[in-house]
């Protein structure tokens, strides 16, 4: 049975997206399918990033083209809150930093933003140990402002435990590995295993690094160049663009 797999999670048609000073990504069309796990490369400025904020609707990356459906609706106009409610989780390259809101508060909120019922605290705080015992972490993280004075390799796996707890449908991870010691890279790579293995949840890990990689199984790899996907293979092409960089798809637009 593998009807899962073949069901379409997110299908993005014919997007482009601009901002003031003009257009960034030109006639994206990309299929994700539940539970599968997408690896988008590129060289430096390609348009990734901005890929991950107009899937997530950030209100800066303007839709000029095309259209984005996700879990069998049109959320095109849709705000980031609304996609988040829906099951979208942005993982960010730099996270903020929030002084007076506790990582734990935080979580809670979210959930609860997310589910729409009242949360049921002992479960919750049950499952918050359990899950910051599998990346790691003090306890008394859950305690902190959020990301205030977490070096990198906290605010990394402060990301990835708001992913276990909100697991939602589809994951957005920007970077996730950048700046990471090989020990966090490690830790970070067991958290978005345990989402893709035991939650079935998708994935698209936009990256230009492939350490973050090596744990996990990969469906499709994209590569984007100048704000146009110029080509799509299977897993083997991490180890092509490891080995030989972008030199081929540079001229391919």
């Amino acid at each position: 049975m593998e009807e899962a797999m073949a069901d379409t999670l997110l299908q993005v048609t014919d997007l482009s997206t601009a901002i003031e000073e003009g257009e960034l990504l030109h006639h994206i069309n990309l299929e994700i399918g539940a539970g599968e796990t997408h690896v988008l490369m590129g060289p430096n400025g390609a348009g990734k990033s901005t890929l991950g904020y107009t899937l997530m609707g950030n209100p800066n990356y303007k839709v000029t083209g095309g259209k984005i459906v996700f879990d069998g609706e049109d959320i095109t106009a849709l705000s980031a809150d609304k996609r988040a409610q829906k099951g979208m989780f942005l993982s960010f390259q730099n996270p903020l930093e929030v002084p007076g809101l506790s990582l734990e508060a935080f979580l809670r909120n979210a959930i609860r933003q997310k589910t729409g019922k009242p949360l049921k605290i002992f479960q919750f705080k049950k499952e918050l140990e359990a899950t910051m015992e599998l990346l790691g972490m003090d306890e008394s993280h859950a305690e902190r402002d959020l990301n205030v004075g977490f070096s990198g390799g906290e605010k990394k796996k402060a990301e990835i435990l708001q992913l276990l707890m909100l697991n939602p449908k589809l994951a957005i991870l920007d970077e996730t590995d950048s700046g990471l010691d090989v020990d966090a890279v490690r830790v970070v790579s067991r958290g978005i295993e345990e989402y893709q293995k035991k939650r079935n949840g998708a994935l698209l890990i936009i990256t230009h690094s492939t350490r973050i990689l090596e744990c996990l199984k990969v469906d499709y790899t994209h590569v984007l160049v100048k704000g146009n996907l110029v080509h799509t293979g299977g897993a083997e092409l991490v180890d092509e663009i490891n080995e030989r960089g972008f030199e081929r798809f540079a001229g391919a637009q």
